[in-house]
């Protein structure tokens, strides 16, 4: 029996299956990026020396996106956070890490989900890297910031920009993506 090896739906020109009239559809990173980054380890070297109590870590977690063209949205993904005791910041960090993706051939009622959900989950992997070498550079252990689920993120982004809205009409709000049209702050 013989294997046919597989093309990732791309064949003859970029057309699925011998050139039909529909592409598949395809989401491609064009470049990412660290947009801003601040690490801060404010009481060095008094919160390197051995603590009593495990840290209490917070982390915040934000997706923008705008559009540059027809088919390329520039993504950032932001992550705020610290570690601290009772009494003591050990550190902090703020990171803006972006992303360019080309978005083809996908429908407009997927597109928002595309844009605020699959392009931070592929730049999050290089994110998470980054802020757990700062914090080791910082003289700590590693911060391996757990997975983000970016559906659970965006269905509850949604769900406020739709209680928002309604409360700004002052009914109910209508369907659709949130943001509006094409893909906005989530």
């Amino acid at each position: 029996m013989a294997d046919t090896p597989a093309t990732n739906g791309a064949q003859n020109g970029g057309a699925p299956n011998g050139g039909g009239a529909s592409a598949a559809p395809s989401l491609n990173a064009l470049a990412q990026y660290t947009k801003d980054f601040s690490f801060e380890n404010p009481t060095a070297p008094r919160s390197l020396a051995p603590q009593q109590a495990q840290p209490k870590i917070g982390i915040q977690v934000n997706v923008n996106a705008k559009q540059m063209s027809e088919t390329d949205y520039e993504v950032e993904l932001k992550l705020d956070g610290d570690a601290k005791t009772d009494d003591l910041v050990m550190f902090k960090f703020e990171l803006n890490y972006a992303g360019v993706f080309r978005v083809l051939n996908v429908p407009k009622e997927q597109l928002h989900p595309v844009v605020m959900i699959e392009c931070p989950r592929l730049l999050f992997p290089f994110a998470r890297q980054i802020v757990a070498d700062a914090v080791r550079n910082g003289g700590f252990p590693p911060l391996y910031i757990d997975p983000i689920d970016f559906v659970a993120l965006y269905r509850q982004r949604a769900a406020v920009a739709q209680q928002a809205q309604a409360a700004a009409s002052g009914g109910a709000a209508p369907g659709g993506a949130p943001g509006g049209e094409g893909p906005q702050t989530a």
